[in-house]
């Protein structure tokens, strides 16, 4: 496994996946949390990063599958997946050395963001005015956000061998995922503890639900569930190929 994380990695950076990513990302929003006029800290006046952790879900929505669109669609367009599934290792061991190659990576692009936190923890009317405990909270909810994405973006890669179509799979299953299920409980068309039900599958409820810094039991098995269920579909899929 850590043989395939490696080749990973080096085949993300040794090309423009990786900093591409890494610029789209900080880009983006660096823009919406210091320039643009309706979010920009310096005008909104609080020291927090509200802007940053509303932005990034919607960003990692398309960053994520673009960086996890090629891990099996180029194998299999290749041809190499035959030569993986010659050496001594499971099909699980190379999902899951792509998939922490993947996540390593979306990490790696999180952390400039650190600085971000401290300039605003620096700039406050009193130094240090800024809640640590939601900004943290925060932070947690897109590393399990993110988790979730990158094993939504691998299972649809694992799905064809056309890297534009993972993409596109996987930009609409992230968001069904994040949103829809959030949209459906606002429509009313349930009873009210139905409609609460409804919410809670969806990632969003518990990616705010972690974001005000108290982690729920509830909210980390939903996340760990959901991450380790398309590994598992994954796993499945490539199983499949072998019938």
């Amino acid at each position: 496994m850590f043989t395939i994380f490696r080749k990973e990695i080096n085949l993300f950076f040794s090309s423009l996946i990786g900093y591409m990513a890494m610029v789209v990302f900080l880009l983006t929003t660096g823009l919406v949390v210091w320039i643009f006029p309706d979010t920009n800290i310096l005008d909104f006046g609080y020291a927090n990063l509200d802007a940053l952790f509303d932005i990034a879900p919607w960003v990692f929505m398309f960053l994520i599958p673009a960086i996890t669109m090629r891990a099996f669609s180029e194998e299999f367009r290749s041809g190499t997946i035959e030569l993986l599934s010659t050496r001594p290792i499971t099909d699980l061991q190379v999902i899951l050395g792509k998939y922490f190659a993947a996540f390593f990576l979306v990490v790696f692009t999180l952390l400039p963001t650190l600085l971000y936190y401290y300039t605003i923890y620096s700039l406050g009317a009193q130094v240090g005015n800024i809640d640590t405990g939601a900004t943290w909270g925060s932070y947690l909810g897109l590393l399990f956000l993110s988790a979730a994405f990158t094993a939504i973006g691998i299972f649809a890669s694992s799905l064809t061998a056309n890297q534009i179509v993972a993409f596109l799979l996987a930009v609409f299953l992230c968001f069904f995922f994040n949103s829809a299920f959030e949209y459906l409980s606002h429509l009313g068309l349930f009873y009210a503890t139905f409609d609460d039900l409804v919410d809670g599958i969806g990632i969003r409820s518990h990616y705010v639900s972690i974001s005000r810094g108290v982690v729920d039991t509830r909210d980390v098995v939903y996340f760990v569930s959901l991450t380790a269920a398309f590994i598992l579909l994954t796993k499945t899929v490539l199983e499949s190929r072998k019938w």
